[in-house]
């Protein structure tokens, strides 16, 4: 397993002592998520297999390093330790203190270790990791170019990326009140050059009414 001390350039304790600036776009992410923290698990009680079968199409094998971005409460930690197994190293990282709390109180925090950072500006260094899993992520992102491009960044050559939500767009959207649309960010015509713009390709696209899942390697 690789310790933390050989992934990070710089500092940060596991716990919820180390905080960064954030822009606007990103106090208004913190606050979003920082008021729904603490009952976040409980509207989403069926989530669980969904999680773990994402997990399990990133193909991990054991002693891999993955990162969770953007991980909230954690939900997908114990299905990520499982796959690299003891001899692996597991991240999870967010914006916001309070989800982060709300894992610890879970104890999620056994089956990784926790960063309060933000995932478009990463204490890694480059091409650490195998892989990178991000549910919800990419619709929170202020300039999703460049932030993917960050992740490709500590990702090696090779290394995979997977783009999960456990419902697919059109659910998605139904759930919000609104209509799917052609220029949604995760629609595949958009998504696939974006992504191949940040140095990822895309080798799996699947949105169905249970499920939205990208997975894509680096490329470089």
């Amino acid at each position: 397993m690789l310790g933390p001390d050989r992934l990070l350039v710089v500092p940060v304790a596991h716990g919820l002592r180390d905080h960064v600036r954030m822009a606007d776009d990103r106090t208004q992410v913190q606050d979003f998520f920082a008021a729904r923290a603490a009952d976040w698990d409980s509207r989403f009680p069926d989530d669980g297999p969904a999680y773990t079968a994402a997990v399990e199409a990133l193909g991990l094998r054991r002693g891999d390093a993955v990162l969770d971005a953007g991980c909230g409460t954690g939900r997908a930690l114990d299905a990520l330790r499982q796959a690299v197994g003891p001899e692996g190293t597991v991240l999870g990282a967010d914006l916001t203190p309070a989800m982060l709390e709300t894992a610890v109180r879970a104890g999620r925090d056994r089956s990784g270790f926790l960063l309060l950072t933000d995932v478009t500006r990463l204490p890694l260094r480059n091409g650490v990791l195998d892989a990178v899993f991000a549910a919800g992520l990419i619709s929170h992102l202020a300039q999703p170019g460049s932030d993917v491009r960050e992740l490709a960044r500590v990702v090696r050559p090779g290394g995979l990326l997977a783009l999960f939500h456990p419902v697919g767009r059109a659910a998605l959207a139904a759930r919000h009140g609104r209509a799917i649309t052609d220029t949604d960010l995760r629609a595949e015509p958009v998504l696939r050059p974006l992504l191949a713009a940040a140095g990822w390709r895309v080798d799996t696209y699947v949105d169905v009414d249970d499920r939205f899942l990208v997975v894509a390697a680096r490329v470089g």
